[in-house]
C-alpha cells in the first residue's frame, strides 16, 4: 500500500466516524425534543406527572445517544485532529448539561412530585439541548455539501430547541398573558409563575 492509499484510508475512515458521531448526535436530539412533545401532550392528557414516565424515559434515551456521541467524539479528538473539534467540544458541554440536569430533574420529582416548565432544572436540560443542537448544526456545516439531508435535519432540530428554549424564558416575562390563553396545557409550569 502506498502512503497516499494509507492517507486516503485515513480520510475516509475519519469521515465515517464523524458522520457516525454526527448522526448519532441527531438521533439523540431527536429522541428528546420527541419526548419532550409527548410530554407536553400527557400534560394536555391531564396524565399524571412523575420523573419515570415514558415520556422522560424517551427524552433521556436521547441525552444517553447524546452523551455516549460526545464520548466518541472525545475519543475521536484524542486520536485525530478535525475540523469539527469546535462542534464536538459543544456538544460535549451540552452532553454534561443535559445529563446534570437529568439527575436534579429526577430529586425535583423525588421532592415536589409535578414541576413546570420553568425550574432550573428544565432550563439547564433546555440550555444543553440547544448547545448539543447547535455543535451538531457546526458539525454538519463542515461538510462540503451544504444541503445534504445531515445538514437540514440538523437545522430543523437546531430550530426546535431554540424555539423550545425561548419559549420556556418568555414564560418568565410574560408569565401572564401567555399562561392564561395555554394555561390548561401547561398548568403546572405556569402554576410555578
Amino acid at each position: 500500500m502506498r502512503i497516499s492509499d494509507k492517507n486516503l484510508f485515513l480520510h475516509i475512515e475519519t469521515q465515517q466516524t464523524q458522520q457516525i458521531i454526527l448522526i448519532g448526535t441527531l438521533c439523540g436530539l431527536f429522541l428528546e425534543i420527541s419526548g419532550g412533545i409527548w410530554d407536553s401532550i400527557s400534560h394536555i392528557l391531564h396524565e399524571p406527572e412523575y420523573f419515570w414516565t415514558i415520556q422522560h424515559i424517551v427524552v433521556y434515551s436521547g441525552i444517553i445517544t447524546i452523551s455516549i456521541s460526545a464520548i466518541m467524539g472525545i475519543l475521536f479528538l484524542i486520536k485525530c485532529k478535525t475540523k469539527m473539534k469546535f462542534g464536538l467540544l459543544i456538544i460535549m458541554i451540552g452532553a454534561v448539561l443535559q445529563l446534570s440536569a437529568g439527575y436534579i430533574d429526577s430529586i425535583s420529582h423525588d421532592i415536589f412530585g409535578l414541576d413546570g416548565l420553568i425550574s432550573i432544572p428544565h432550563q439547564t436540560l433546555e440550555s444543553g439541548l440547544s448547545l448539543t443542537a447547535f455543535g451538531a448544526l457546526l458539525i454538519s456545516s463542515i461538510n462540503n455539501q451544504k444541503l445534504d439531508l445531515l445538514f437540514i435535519i440538523s437545522i430543523i432540530l437546531f430550530i426546535f430547541s431554540i424555539g423550545w428554549l425561548i419559549f420556556n424564558l418568555s414564560l418568565l416575562v410574560l408569565d401572564t398573558i401567555i399562561c392564561i390563553p395555554i394555561y390548561q396545557i401547561f398548568s403546572s409550569g405556569c402554576a410555578i409563575l
